[in-house]
């Protein structure tokens, strides 16, 4: 979260930390960050609001690693009922690729890298953007007002940067 915050500074854009629902602005830009196991995310949204409120947010939101995942339907992770705010399965990668993924991976269309660490991915239709390892997957995810990138904009150098300050911009 302070690596967010530390890009978005970067860019001049001011941001806030928030823990509970209440101050979720639904009509403000929100960037969700995740890290850890889905089972235990999910259990804290209940447990602050947040599963509640998210999906009625009519401004852009992003969603980056685990906040996208958590952003689908299901998690193979920890056998995990997500959000339901896009259709689509979150799955481990098969044993026949290194996990995590860590490092950095080619962004297809537009050939752009990113920075990845993550050991399950998105299996959904029409993705925005995929990525290979080991198979192609989706790292680039959109509907309506949600967004999702399965990458570390904030730790992807000037491509993620941009891609946050378009988010931040141009959204």
């Amino acid at each position: 979260m302070k690596s967010i915050q530390n890009a978005l500074k970067q860019l001049g854009i001011k941001s806030k930390v928030i823990s509970s629902a209440e101050d979720l602005k639904i009509d403000s830009k929100t960037i969700f960050p995740g890290v850890g196991a889905a089972g235990d995310a999910m259990k804290e949204l209940k447990a602050r609001g947040f599963d509640k409120i998210i999906p009625k947010i009519k401004a852009p939101f992003l969603g980056i690693c685990l906040g996208m995942q958590l952003l689908l339907d299901f998690s193979e992770e920890n056998n995990t009922q997500c959000l339901g705010i896009i259709n689509g399965i979150v799955r481990k990668f098969p044993e026949t690729v290194k996990t995590p993924q860590m490092g950095w991976n080619k962004v297809m269309p537009n050939d752009d890298f990113f920075y990845f660490a993550n050991s399950y991915y998105v299996d959904c239709k029409n993705p925005v953007a995929t990525t290979n390892y080991g198979i192609n997957f989706a790292s680039i995810i959109k509907k309506k007002n949600f967004y999702g990138v399965q990458f570390h904009p904030e730790k992807s150098g000037e491509a993620g940067l941009k891609l946050l300050n378009n988010f931040c911009k141009s959204c």
